[in-house]
This record gives structure tokens, sequence and C-alpha cells, in this order.
């Protein structure tokens, strides 16, 4: 027996291109007696309450959505929760009963999104079910992308249309660190399959940069709203976003301004560096380099990418000599081939990656030198920009 009056509370996805409300989740809640309200999710996660009495819930929560949503813009889409564990009671051919509740309520299938759950119960009919989805005109959307238990086989195996990053994974990497450059390879992975990428779970303006900075399409969070029982007007959200959306690209620019200013120190350090690599001149000859500190090292290769002299790294006030490195070949690192490309004649500078031998995160500058024959090259720490 499940305690409490069912019904389906709506949280909006503000659209990255607007600001405007483009959709809504569904999300299940309890009216109890006393008129306090809680959530079913905990129920779904109980092993006291019966696989069946389950289902009722949650057909019950989705009768409820879909009768409420003529009252919100026709242009919204509605996103409904699907979990694997019903799909694979299914008989093979029965009717849809998701597609049956839309039938019933006049809902055309364009404007639903089935959010697919629970990746990791799986269901070996479900490319099958997804499959009659799509061709009825729905969306699919894979939730909690990038958890344990959302493999890639079965995000290629579904094709679906919306990636819904994992909230715990997506809240730890706008925080930064290795989670971040996972995340950022999930938004790339998306992008390049034509998936749509949602942020879900974004409470701060950190983590709103974070998932603009990673191009999600969609953002969902109590930075804008919780889910609550009526909707929302579709520009609620319009001058808030605007605002956040504005102190983004200001923080962008000032970021472009310290890598200008990083440049015109490099251009001074390269110009300090230059005459002594050139003249083959005794450690003893290298300048003091205290307005430096972000320095890592400097070494030179040939064009082959092999690296021709021992590292020199500036520690303390003295420089150190490492030639552990002499004769390493690092042409396949992607800073270097980029280096390349570039024209010859001016200083280059990779992107930020993280260093395999250190693991520490590094941009890398670069300088043409003895008529284009060798490459002055600057180690740079981008933690300590």
């Amino acid at each position: 027996m499940i305690d409490g009056q069912p019904f389906a509370s709506f949280q909006p996805f503000i659209d990255t291109a607007t600001g405007r409300i483009a959709g809504v989740e569904a999300l299940g809640r309890l009216r109890h007696d006393d008129g306090h309200i809680t959530s079913v999710g905990p129920l779904f996660v109980n092993p006291k309450v019966s696989p069946a009495a389950l289902r009722r819930l949650d057909r019950e929560i989705r009768d409820n959505a879909l009768s409420r949503l003529h009252e919100a813009p026709t242009e919204w889409f509605l996103s409904l929760n699907i979990s694997p564990r019903w799909i694979s009671r299914l008989r093979q051919g029965q009717p849809l009963p998701s597609l049956r509740q839309l039938e019933q309520h006049g809902v055309a299938p364009q404007r639903i999104v089935f959010e697919i759950t629970e990746l990791g119960g799986g269901s070996q009919r479900l490319p099958e079910v997804v499959q009659r989805y799509r061709e009825a005109g729905a969306r699919i959307a894979i939730d909690d992308f990038g958890a344990g238990y959302s493999q890639l086989d079965r995000v290629l195996a579904l094709q679906p249309d919306i990636l819904k990053l994992d909230m715990r994974l997506f809240q730890a990497a706008a925080r930064g660190g290795p989670s971040g450059e996972v995340v950022r390879a999930l938004a790339q992975m998306a992008e390049k399959t034509g998936c749509w990428i949602i942020a879900e779970g974004v409470e701060t303006e950190a983590e709103l940069n974070f998932a603009l900075e990673c191009g999600s399409r969609y953002v969902q969070g109590y930075l804008f709203a919780r889910a609550e029982e009526d909707f929302f007007a579709t520009d609620a959200f319009v001058e808030q976003f605007a605002r956040l959306r504005d102190s983004y690209v200001q923080k962008k620019l000032d970021e472009r301004s310290r890598v200008l200013v990083l440049r015109m120190q490099l251009n001074n350090l390269m110009n300090l560096l230059q005459p002594w690599a050139e003249a083959n001149a005794p450690l003893s000859q290298l300048p003091m380099l205290h307005d430096y500190p972000w320095m890592l090292r400097f070494y030179q290769c040939d064009r082959h990418g092999t690296q021709t002299t021992s590292n020199l790294e500036w520690r303390n006030g003295i420089w150190h000599e490492d030639v552990s490195y002499l004769g390493h070949n690092w042409s396949w690192r992607p800073y270097f081939y980029q280096l390349l490309a570039e024209d010859e004649r001016r200083l280059t500078l990779s992107n930020t990656y993280r260093d395999a031998t250190t693991n520490q995160y590094c941009l890398t500058a670069g300088l043409f030198t003895r008529n284009g024959q060798r490459l002055l090259l600057i180690d740079i720490d981008a933690a300590g920009l």
C-alpha cells in the first residue's frame, strides 16, 4: 500500500539559445493526508514495495502529467521516465502502454521525450521498444549518462536523440579536475553522434558556466526552478538567464585577455632564451627568470619531434638540468603537430592538456629557430595561471 495521492510535478528545461522554457520533465510526487508532499523516488528503490504497485504508481503519475499537458504551450515537450524493468515484462507485439496513454489523452508523440532510466537493469527488448517509440514520432533520451551503468554500447544500440549527463558526475566536473575532462569528452561524443546534451542538477552559476562550456542545449536545476505542480510562464527565466549568460561571456573574455597577456610574456621569455639556445651557451649563462613562475621547463626538438637538448627547469632560483628525455620523440603529442601546422615565424601556443609524465595540466609554447630547423619549446603550468 502506497501512502498518499500521486501526481506529477514539472521541472522546466531552459533552452540555452533563448533562455525560454522548451519543455518540462514530469516528476512523481505524493500528497499525504496532512498536506505535505514527498517524492516518489525512494519508493522505486525500496524492496518492500511490490513491482506491481510501482507500475500502477508510475502509470498514475504519467496519466496525470499527460492530462495536464494541454495547459502548457503547444511548443513545449514533455519528458517521461521509462524503466527497462517495465519493458522486460511486455509480450512480443504487445501494444506499448505509454503510446496508448498518449492516444487516450490526445497528445502527439512528437511532444514527448521518453527518458530511459536504470540502464543497468537492462532489457534485451529495449532497442526494439525504443524503435517503436521513435517510429511513433517520439524522441529518446538516456538519463544519467556517464554514471556507472550508462554503457557506451547501449548508447550506440539505442541511438538516442538526447543525453542527460549524470547529475553527480556533472556537479563534480563543474568543480574541476579529472571529472571535468570526462564530461567534456562525453559532450564531444554526444555532439559527434548528433545528440543534444541536457545538464541536470544545475544549482550554481559555476555549474551553469560549465554546462555552457560543454555545449548543453538545455539546462535543468534549482538555479532556475524546482519541480512545481503548476507550469511556469515560457519566458519566466529569460532575464535571469540573460544575466548569467552575459556573465559567462565576460568570464570567457577575461580568460582571453589573460591568454593575450600570457602571449606577450611568452614573447619576452622567448627573446631571453632564444639567443642562449642558438649559441649553445653553457648553463651558467642562462638568464634569471624570477618573473615567470609558471614556466615548468624549456627544451629543444628537431622538426621530426626528437628532443635534442635536456629539460631545463627554473626552480627555487636555480637552473636544473634533466637529461632523461634526450632522444625522446614527441611528434605524436597533440601540441607538437599543432605547433608544426602554425606559421613558423611566430610564437604558437597549444591547447591545455594533461601531461602524461607529470599529471599536470599544461600548455606548450613553441618558436622555430635556426631557420626553421629547431623548435624551442616551453612547458607552462596551466594551474599556475
